[in-house]
């Protein structure tokens, strides 16, 4: 492998959430955080490189996308995803989240349904529920390590619920499931049916594991990419959060005003120099290193998977077919209450993850874990967990 994942680096005093933040939020200082999803890798050389030029540079004034970024970004998706994207379609939001907020206050009124599936990436609701809109939940069902979707129910919500807008996640957060063609054609149908317009968030879409293949929701068909929006971001694949840019896609020209609009009243106009700059570089160059990263996460998911079975059998791992995100199911432990089992993880095993009654309750007696990182840190923190629960 040409990159070096295994090189362990100190991310504290970063103002690294994952770590400096844990005394805040009342964790551990000593527990191993993998509970949100970032990298604990740097990003590419050829990130690194042109953030260099551009801080060598020394003037960070208003900036915007140029012909080179729009380049980029759609020979990048041509060629990993079979999609063609326009320039005109394309509107940068600091993030994928900001977006969605900004589709739920352009596109409903307060009181208006908003439906999910959880259990599910939970500022999904919590955003709905801020914003004054309904929750509507069409439960996913768990059969067999992976997550399905109730079409029955799904319809049956949007009818009785009066649903506006349907938020989905693909690929799945933290289920890890990827949609096939032929799920996201049903829904589709539905959607259109029913005249619900749809938000997809599809910032985990580059990271999919061996024969999956993600489908970008616009690329669907023209009605599908006429009745919605798909949220895009390098921030996943090249673990650039914290540079605040997203692509939103919106072909439609009217639903592209309304959103713009919708964006301009919070007062955000031109998007971040250093993730313009970032993305470009990462799109045009970055290939290499994401497909070695992304070979290492899946070595890594593989490595939790067998190293669960082995030495503590009663956490089942739900393997992903995308995201860099692992599920694990405690609930064989019978005995001990969901509080319990968080409490074993954090305080005994002393390891920070991501309690699953978070995406909703539908995740009770789950934790969700980041493989994002050095497999000797995984290690540890599953050797930890282990040990907690050993009696």
């Amino acid at each position: 492998m040409k990159y070096d994942f295994d090189k362990n680096i100190n991310r504290k005093n970063t103002f690294a959430i994952k770590l400096d933040l844990s005394k805040d939020r009342g964790k551990p200082e000593d527990a191993i955080p993998l509970w949100v999803a970032d990298m604990d890798f740097p990003t590419a050389p050829c990130v690194l490189k042109a953030l260099e030029k551009r801080v060598t540079h020394g003037i960070f004034g208003y900036s915007r996308p140029d012909k080179r970024y729009y380049d980029a970004i759609k020979k990048w998706f041509i060629k990993r995803h079979d999609f063609k994207i326009k320039d005109e379609w394309i509107i940068n939001t600091p993030g994928v989240v900001f977006a969605i907020a900004s589709a739920i206050k352009a596109f409903t009124k307060e009181g208006d349904g908003v439906l999910i599936q959880k259990p599910v990436y939970y500022p999904f609701f919590n955003i709905i529920k801020r914003l004054g809109r309904k929750v509507v939940n069409n439960p996913l069902v768990l059969k067999d390590g992976l997550y399905h979707i109730d079409f029955q129910d799904f319809e049956k919500k949007i009818v009785a619920e009066k649903v506006k807008i349907f938020i989905l996640c693909s690929p799945h957060n933290p289920g890890g499931r990827v949609w096939t063609k032929e799920e996201l054609l049903r829904l589709e149908e539905i959607l259109l049916k029913h005249h619900v317009f749809l938000v997809s968030d599809e910032i985990h879409s580059d990271i999919v594991f061996q024969n999956n293949k993600h489908t970008i929701w616009t690329s669907l068909s023209e009605k599908a990419a006429q009745n919605s929006i798909t949220c895009l971001s390098p921030s996943k694949t090249f673990n650039l959060a914290g540079l605040q840019f997203s692509n939103i896609i919106i072909p439609n020209p009217k639903i592209r005003a309304a959103f713009k609009i919708e964006c301009d009243k919070t007062g955000y106009d031109e998007p971040n120099l250093m993730g313009i700059t970032a993305a470009t570089a990462a799109y045009e160059n970055g290939e290499e290193w994401f497909e070695q990263a992304k070979a290492y996460i899946w070595e890594n998911i593989q490595f939790a998977k067998n190293f669960l079975e082995k030495n503590c059998p009663k956490i089942k791992a739900l393997v992903p077919q995308g995201t860099y995100l692992l599920w694990l199911d405690f609930s064989s432990f019978t005995e001990l209450s969901d509080k319990e089992i968080s409490d074993r993880i954090l305080n005994k095993a002393k390891v920070w993850l991501d309690e699953g009654k978070i995406f909703g309750a539908e995740g009770k007696k789950f934790q969700r874990i980041n493989c994002a990182t050095q497999r000797s840190k995984l290690k540890k923190a599953l050797q930890r967990i282990c040990e907690a629960f050993k009696d």
